[in-house]
């Protein structure tokens, strides 16, 4: 096997070292549009178009390089931000509709995947961490990340899909 510097030890390239600097333009660009229209239906044949790529050739890049497909990526960005509205007024139909997911139940489903809990379920949480916080810290916190620094819990909180997420190597507390 092969084990020069662009290769790891699975036989997969390098993700930094092989892309032409231009390729990795394009899929942030890719990327930047998916989360500036994350409410629009995915389509990659016209992404690829814009990126002047080929549609399977993007999607495989785009997985080198950020670690998921497209539609994976554009699902996470969506639950990330139902986690958001979710601790506000809005209901599950109406977060649904404002994410831009097609129906509730796919929503659900697809919520309930990453976050690992119902989106109702997910709502009630934030209300009771909510009602119990102090009023002068401001915003509700996610369940599980109380008491770590913004930037920490940020990450922490980040929606990943259940089988894609890392074991961790201790707990958080």
């Amino acid at each position: 096997m092969d084990i020069s510097p662009t290769r790891d030890t699975s036989g997969k390239r390098a993700h930094a070292e092989s892309r032409h600097p231009a390729d990795v333009v394009r899929l942030r660009r890719v990327r930047d549009l998916i989360d500036r229209t994350y409410a629009a239906p995915l389509d990659v044949a016209a992404l690829a178009r814009g990126a002047d790529m080929a549609p399977g050739r993007l999607s495989r890049q785009f997985r080198d390089v950020y670690g998921q497909s497209p539609y994976a990526y554009l699902t996470a960005r969506r639950v990330d931000r139902a986690t958001l509205l979710l601790r506000g007024d809005l209901g599950v139909d109406a977060v649904c509709a404002a994410v831009g997911c097609a129906t509730p139940g796919i929503f659900a489903a697809r919520f309930t995947e990453l976050v690992g809990l119902t989106p109702e379920r997910f709502r009630r949480a934030a209300q009771d961490a909510a009602s119990t916080a102090d009023p002068a810290a401001g915003a509700a916190v996610a369940p599980g990340v109380e008491g770590l620094p913004a930037c920490l819990a940020q990450r922490v909180a980040r929606a990943v899909r259940n089988q894609e997420a890392p074991a961790p190597a201790r707990p958080l507390t």
